[in-house]
């Protein structure tokens, strides 16, 4: 019998963070060995743990978490999360222009499906967090990116970015903490994107999951505030900032002018009513988690856990005779590169299954992210920074042994 084909469209999608890396270091586990993963950004595996209060509302709500919800999410969730844009000047935010979701993830699908013809185009940052560019492949869009360069700091050129701008273009990405960078935008900067936006009628969608994650007193500024009366989707949710991934609850927030968006928000509402509901039990946690007392304050301060995971990092880099970091501002990753100076002919996919297989260390390669020949590999901050000191010191041993082996390769005859 002929074997089952899979959609076409997924021969330009990709997802490395849970890979055939991953697989491999699910192979080694078994055959008995301890790797160190940090590809995935995933609080409650390194000990972190979701606030009580917010536990607490969701098991005293179970008896009313049993029925089909509101297919845009509880109205009291809803309320504190448009509340909670309004305070950062987010315009004309009401509770039925805010969609609750299974996690960011299902509603970047949602917005962009809400949103394409086939051969639209959607601006996206490069490096991107890969899902962005697998949802536009699947709901008939193209990617086109904008570079985030090291050099730069990891942030975008926006004139790059214009004359990227087709008369196909869509929407404009940004990423805002970066994943996988952790740059962080300066208003400045937001404010050139939005006007591109302005002037191209392109839809604004900010992921901004790690709003609240920010150190040394980089300030974190909200497109929504920016973008003014221009249509803007803000997303944001419990996984990171609440550490509470497992509840799966994300949001997104449509603001501008209304009269620009109104169709738009329509065919938003019916896409969230055909997969009938968010996950009703977890909804109960939002309206604590933003009107609550901050609980992110002690882990990003110094002396705290994800501070001092940065500091272990930036510290093992400078360490390095072979890398480079622009040292994150936000988020809970960093993007090191290895330097052409130190190491030519760098393949990242190389290395990161050479470090898993010699040092049993799980690190996800910068090509991952959408960067062509990239020489960047992306960790977490998430492991205790004792762990992480040692992480690197697995990778100047692989990077060191990768270095031997070019200077020991035979020189070719001239012919």
């Amino acid at each position: 019998m002929a074997s089952i084909r899979p959609s076409a469209h997924l021969a330009d999608v990709r997802y490395e963070i849970r890979g055939a890396l991953t697989r491999r270091a699910r192979e080694l586990e078994a055959a008995g060995l301890d790797i160190i993963k940090l590809n995935i950004g995933n609080p409650g595996r390194y000990g972190f743990e979701t606030p009580a209060h917010l536990r607490e509302a969701v098991a005293a709500n179970l008896h009313d978490s049993e029925a089909y919800g509101h297919e845009q999410g509880m109205e009291a969730a809803r309320e504190a999360i448009a509340a909670q844009q309004r305070a950062r000047g987010a315009r004309h935010v009401e509770v039925e222009r805010i969609f609750v979701g299974n996690g960011v993830s299902e509603l970047i699908d949602l917005s962009l499906r809400a949103l394409l013809q086939p051969g639209d185009e959607v601006l996206l940052p490069s490096p991107d967090y890969p899902l962005w560019s697998a949802a536009t492949i699947l709901n008939d869009g193209v990617p086109r990116y904008y570079r985030c360069l090291a050099e730069h700091g990891h942030l975008p050129d926006p004139d790059e970015i214009e004359a990227l701008v087709t008369p196909r273009t869509r929407a404009l990405v940004l990423i805002n903490p970066n994943n996988p960078t952790g740059a962080v935008y300066p208003r400045a900067l937001l404010e050139r994107l939005a006007a591109i936006a302005a002037r191209h009628r392109l839809l604004l969608l900010s992921d901004e999951i790690y709003d609240e994650i920010l150190y040394d007193g980089t300030p974190f500024q909200p497109l929504a505030e920016v973008a003014g009366e221009l249509p803007c989707i803000s997303f944001g949710g419990l996984s990171k900032v609440h550490r509470a991934c497992g509840y799966r609850v994300g949001w997104m927030s449509l603001s501008g002018d209304p009269a620009r968006s109104a169709e738009y928000r329509d065919a938003l509402q019916l896409l969230a009513a055909l997969r009938l509901c968010a996950n009703v039990t977890a909804q109960w946690a939002v309206q604590p988690a933003l009107q609550g007392a901050p609980t992110i304050g002690a882990l990003i301060a110094p002396g705290g856990r994800l501070h001092e995971a940065r500091r272990a990092v930036a510290e093992g880099v400078a360490a390095s005779a072979y890398l480079d970091l622009v040292v994150p501002g936000g988020a809970l990753y960093a993007f090191p590169s290895v330097r052409a100076d130190r190491l030519a002919g760098f393949d990242d996919n190389a290395f990161a299954l050479r470090l898993l297989e010699e040092e049993s260390v799980l690190v996800v390669p910068g090509s991952s992210f959408n960067v062509p020949a990239s020489r960047h590999f992306r960790l977490t901050l998430l492991p205790p920074p004792a762990q992480l000191a040692e992480v690197f010191v697995r990778i100047e041993r692989t990077l060191a042994r990768m270095a031997a082996g070019q200077q020991a390769r035979p020189v070719a005859a001239h012919a």
